[in-house]
């Protein structure tokens, strides 16, 4: 059994609820027909791709290859997930076939999927850079335990208190790859690979080195350099509300905003968003729920029902440090040392 890292930016939810992974490559034709010979597939894609670079050439023919006649039934697949910063892991259950009537990513695989919507911030930093490689298609690894051991474990909780989850070889930090000419590849970092680097770090140094009253603590100090005036409640005897949050400066002015932070990157589900509901007054009372994971379809879907609540997870209070790092205090800026760089814009994909 082999365990596979796929990239598909181009297809969504359709992937999950239809139970497939594909590659693109629209122009090549049934890769039955052209057969497991590597340099028939590199003649076919230059043919069919006239005005690739050079170097691109054997890169794409070897993701076809392994997609079409390496990958087998029973392999892993770890698909990261771009639009919300999560990973899904399948199995794959079905051989290659060819959809000729499908326009975009014709080139698929079906799949079961065997959990979804899995937050980044459960894995090491090294981990999630082997996953972020810029090939299309490619085996994971030097860390092909960690995510066994995850698929394993019976609960995220779990998984965190492994010896797995806090494993972190900083030195094998090199993205697989990196040096290939396949499209959205390049020898550079890209601003997409720093900034999903960035979000990781932020969240993975948040989880590791503060305490749970740490975290309301930055929570509230976050609040605060976004603008509102925000407070900490008692460690003790809060009834789940860990922050209290308003626009003006004595908080007498609705809605005032009730913060609950939970310091895990676990999926929170249903019955904890429920919770902060409970407490909220019927009128002029918001909620809050920040966590440094994601969150249930069940739980997004009782935000959806009520417009005084909002969910934010481990991506989005990443993007808010970023977006308000220089207003925050200079304590959690030492915690969280970053620096604005500006990086190669890529035209060409």
């Amino acid at each position: 059994m082999t365990m596979w890292g796929i990239h598909n930016d181009t297809l969504g939810d359709e992937l999950i609820t239809d139970r497939f992974i594909s590659v693109g490559w629209e122009e090549m034709p049934d890769l039955r027909t052209i057969g497991d010979d590597r340099e028939h597939m590199k003649r076919e894609v230059q043919q069919r791709y006239p005005t690739a670079k050079a170097g691109a050439i054997p890169v794409w023919a070897g993701v076809l290859l392994r997609f079409a006649f390496v990958m087998t039934e029973g392999d892993l697949v770890i698909a990261p997930n771009k639009a919300n910063s999560t990973l899904n892991f399948g199995r794959v259950t079905g051989p290659y076939r060819f959809e000729a009537e499908e326009r975009r990513q014709p080139h698929r695989r079906s799949v079961e999927w065997l959990r979804t919507n899995v937050p980044r911030g459960l894995f090491p930093q090294s981990a999630l850079y082997e996953i972020g490689s810029a090939i299309t298609l490619f085996q994971v690894s030097k860390h092909e335990r960690v995510f066994t051991d995850f698929l394993a474990a019976p609960t995220e909780e779990a998984f965190l208190q492994s010896a797995a989850a806090k494993e972190d070889d900083t030195a094998s930090i090199v993205p697989a790859e990196t040096s290939s000419s396949e499209p959205g590849a390049s020898v550079l970092p890209t601003a997409e690979a720093i900034e999903q680097s960035t979000n990781d770090f932020i969240v993975r140094t948040l989880l590791d080195e503060l305490s749970d009253r740490e975290f309301e603590i930055f929570t509230a100090d976050l609040l605060r350099a976004m603008g509102y005036e925000a407070r900490v409640t008692d460690f003790t005897g809060d009834g789940g509300i860990d922050v209290i949050a308003h626009r003006d400066a004595l908080g007498l002015q609705p809605p005032i905003i009730k913060v609950q932070c939970k310091h895990t990157t676990a999926t929170m589900g249903r019955p904890e968003v429920q919770r902060l509901l409970g407490a909220l007054a019927p009128r002029d009372e918001h909620g809050l729920f920040v966590a440094l994971g994601t969150y249930s379809r069940e739980a997004i879907g009782v935000e959806r029902e009520r417009q005084n609540l909002r969910l934010l997870d481990g991506a989005e209070v990443a993007r808010l440090v970023i977006a308000h790092y220089s207003q925050l205090p200079l304590k959690w800026r030492d915690r969280l040392p970053l620096r604005q760089v500006y990086v190669v814009e890529r035209r060409d994909v």
